[in-house]
Formats: structure tokens, sequence, C-alpha cells
């Protein structure tokens, strides 16, 4: 095995015309019984079944040279028949999802998630493994470099080679870029950071750098400390594209290639602050859900849904840091900031679903509502990313007036990192509250029966009017109105519907109650 641990991966994209990868697992010393190898269902941080193993094309065992008998036992495991030397198998993978959440593979580039391309070895997961990347056997691949923050084991900066992960948890949690990419490098707080952009650009790298370095720098203050060593953000730029998924040293990011900012720009763009707040969101999950996460996460069971009713705190309270981190860091000023506030109370208020649904039934639900989202859903069901914000927000405020200023949501995220984080203790379901009014000294019972457990509206316009901000309503100025804005624009008609324009009309997409 050349020194190699005994779980040893080989990833080659064997085929980019085809969207193929070729994964050589070599496992040293099989189950005796027969080893049982799966699949991931779904992939943290994106809380919806996937079945990646439809992507396995073809899949083939050997052992000493002879063939090895197998079955599957389910859509995603499969069993391997006894063998007495050393197991391997070989499998290919479809890879033609431009995402953050699966893998893609062309002649331009490759991507991947570990969840996509690595089978567990069941009975082995708390081993550490070894792991090759090799470039396509193309002429294009010489320019080709990688992307990643797996741990070297015989592989240059940048480079393909040989890597290492200390178990399958931690080898499923760094993502793989491979391609021709723009690589830019900073330090914040002393820690090196990269910026890996893919895909056509022009962007202003000495602004992007600027403003980064701002939001990282203001998050680790905030905590205190970094949860890494070194971190890394890997973007696709698109021509339309937009997402993040957080890993526990690096986030994967979709962009619109216009959202980055470019030489001569002046004054931020909408798009360009959306680019921000999605960075700002991904490294702020390094702290809240990397590590202070679910008791239901600990470990993940990625073999089926695994139900929290706690998204609201971890996602909704990161969408209320990602945006009050880009005011603290100075990327944006205060109205900026206020009229992105106002553009998510918007959005919440202008779901019915809210009604019906509350934020800690959406975490919960997550699976088979919010993931799965139909024509229906503005009339059934409430984001626990959107109005979870809006619940951080409330609390803030409510701790803060009930404290006399001593007190913030600042300290209770600070003291999770340090009972919850550096240990990685999971946090209880029914103990999070009490945790948070042993931390303030508030009494919040009544705010959380009411956020979490009602459907009513939040207080808002009576917090914010203690702090000096006034919360208006106004009519909507038209389809594309987000609010956040004054607009005395006269009131237009609506038939209360969504649509978009077809060739032969209009096709109605959603009815609101």
């Amino acid at each position: 095995m050349d020194n190699y641990y005994p779980i040893h991966y080989h990833v080659t994209p064997s085929n980019p015309e085809a969207h193929l990868f070729e994964v050589k697992l070599t496992i040293e010393t099989p189950d005796p019984k027969g080893q049982r190898l799966t699949l991931p269902a779904w992939i943290p941080g994106s809380y919806m079944i996937r079945d990646f193993a439809k992507n396995i094309v073809t899949l083939e065992a050997h052992s000493n040279n002879s063939p090895i008998a197998f079955h599957k036992t389910d859509k995603q495991s499969w069993q391997f028949e006894p063998c007495s030397d050393s197991l391997i198998i070989t499998y290919t993978i479809y890879a033609w999802d431009l995402s953050v959440r699966t893998a893609h593979l062309d002649q331009t580039h490759g991507y991947f998630n570990g969840t996509s391309l690595f089978l567990e070895v069941e009975g082995q997961s708390d081993q550490p493994c070894t792991v090759q990347i090799s470039p396509p056997n193309r002429d294009y691949s010489a320019s080709w470099q990688v992307a990643t923050t797996l741990s070297t084991f015989k592989a240059e900066p940048y480079d393909f080679g040989i890597f290492q992960a200390e178990s399958y948890d931690d080898l499923i949690d760094h993502p793989v870029e491979m391609g021709r990419f723009t690589l830019i490098k900073f330090s914040a707080a002393g820690i090196p950071h990269e910026v890996a952009i893919t895909g056509q650009h022009d962007c202003d790298e000495r602004r992007l750098v600027r403003d980064l370095k701002r939001i990282c720098e203001s998050q680790i203050e905030m905590f205190g400390e970094a949860p890494f060593e070194r971190y890394l953000f890997q973007v696709m730029a698109v021509g339309n594209g937009y997402g993040g998924l957080e890993h526990r040293s690096s986030t994967s990011l979709l962009c619109k290639r216009d959202d980055l900012p470019h030489l001569g720009m002046e004054k931020i763009t909408n798009g360009y602050r959306q680019f921000l707040g999605l960075c700002s969101h991904e490294y702020f999950h390094s702290w809240n859900i990397k590590r202070i996460k679910p008791a239901e996460f600990l470990p993940y069971d990625l073999s089926q849904e695994s139900h929290t009713s706690l998204l609201w705190f971890f996602e909704g309270i990161t969408s209320y840091y990602d945006d009050l981190t880009l005011l603290r860091s100075g990327c944006i000023d205060r109205d900026s900031y206020l009229e992105l506030l106002g553009q998510t109370i918007t959005r919440v208020e202008r779901s019915a679903g809210r009604y019906k649904q509350t934020v800690s039934e959406s975490s919960f639900d997550t699976w088979s509502k919010f993931y799965k989202q139909d024509e229906n859903a503005p009339n059934a069901i409430i984001s626990y990313y959107t109005k979870g914000a809006l619940i951080a927000l409330a609390l803030d405020l409510t701790i803060q007036i009930e404290s006399n200023l001593t007190k913030s949501l600042d300290d209770v995220k600070r003291e999770l990192w340090q009972q919850h984080g550096k240990p990685l203790i999971g946090v209880d379901e029914a103990g999070l509250e009490k945790f948070i009014e042993q931390v303030t000294g508030v009494e919040l019972k009544p705010f959380f029966d009411h956020a979490l457990r009602t459907t009513e509206d939040l207080p808002l316009e009576i917090l914010l009017k203690e702090f000096g901000i006034n919360l208006k309503k106004r009519a909507t100025g038209s389809a594309s109105d987000s609010g956040g804005k004054v607009n005395d624009s006269p009131l237009t008609t609506t038939l209360g519907i969504h649509y978009t324009t077809q060739a032969n009309g209009l096709k109605v997409t959603v009815v609101h109650d």
C-alpha cells in the first residue's frame, strides 16, 4: 500500500466528456464476515434525501485478483462476500450537478463533495484514511490545480497527490475543486485564508479580499478564536446561480459572475452585497452548526432523515448574523443594513404560511416541506431561515432591553462555543432555552412560547422603537418590489398570483391565499 492508511481511495476524473469520476477503494482488512459499504443519502447542511447512490454507474470488486461477489441490501448499501485478502472496489460516478451539494465534472473543471464519491466502510468509519486525487488523462489537465482543505499526505499545495482524513466524517467535510481557477490568498486574524474562483469573471481581487478580511475578522473577534487553522472559499462563478454550503474549514459557493466586484465599482451593488452576505453566512456556520450543533447530529446518520426542531436557531440565527456582520465590519452602512432587514421582514409577512406553521415545525419538517416546496408552499409553510432571523433579532433586542444593555445574543453564542463547540457536546433540544436564560439572566419563557410555538407575528415594531428605529408598512409597488425602502408610488392592482411567461401565454405558478 506504499505506506497508505488501511483504507485508501483513489479518485480519477476518468471521462470528463461523459462526466464520470472513477473511484478505487482499497480496504486492507475487510470484515471477515463480509464487508458492507454504504453511500450517504444526504449531505450535512442540506436537509433533503438526495440518494447519491443513484449516480453510481458501475461497481465491481476484487480480492487477490479474483472477483468478489456482492449484492445490494438497500438503495445505498452493498454487501460483499468474505475474502481473506484486501478488498478492492472500483466504481464510476456520474457527476453533472452544477451545485454546491453533489459533484460536477467536464472538460473545464471537476468538483465533488465526499458524500457523493466516497463509500463508507461500515465498522471502520472512525479509522483514518488516505485519498489520492489524480488529474484526468487529457492534455488540458497540465494546467489544472486542486483547491481543498483536506490535509496533505503526499501532495504539494494546490497540486494533485495524496491527502488524508482522520475519519469518514472528516473525509466528507472537505469538498474538492480541480481545474483552472483564480487563487487569491489573504490573512485574517493571522490565519491563512484563500479564495478559489472557478469560471469566467473580472473580479476586483483587492476589493474582494478587503471585504472578506473584514467579515472574517469580525466573526473571529466575536467568538474570540477561529475553529480552524486555514480556511478556503470555493467560488463557482456562473451566468445565473446562487447557493452555499458550509464545511468545517471551507465553504462552497455558487454565484452570478456579475455579483463579484469589478474594477472601478464605486458603490456596493445589490448583487455584491448579496454575495458578501452569503460568504458571511457560510463562514458563521464554522462555529454555528459545524461545531455547535444539535445533539441529534452527533453523530450524523446520513442514511435517513435526522429530525431536529432547532434549525430556526442554527440557520435562523446564522441568517441574522450574516447581514449584521456586514454592518459591524464596515462592508455596508446603517441604511443598507436596515434595507436588508426590511426585505427580510417583507419576505416573512408576504407568506401566508406563517399563520399555519411554527418555526419549530418548519425545522422538524424541513425534509418533506421546506426542501420540497410546491406551488402551495407560500400558503402552507414558513422559512426557518427568514423567520428564524427575525426571531434572532427579537431575541437579541429583548435580551438587551431586559438586561439594561449588559447582555446580548453575542454572549449566548460565545458561551455556546465554550460549552458546546470546543468540547463538541451537542445542544439538547429541551435545554437550549434554559441555557440562554442562564447566560443572560433574563426570563425568556414567554418570549420562546410566543416566538417558537405560536404562529403569531413578532412584536418587532415595539422592540425596534426602543432603539430608535421606526418600522412602517406600505403597499407593494410591483411584483419585483422586495421592500426595505420608502416607496410613495400609488397603489397597484394585483391578482394575487405569481406567473411566468411562455410562448403560448402565461403560466400561473402560485395562487396566494
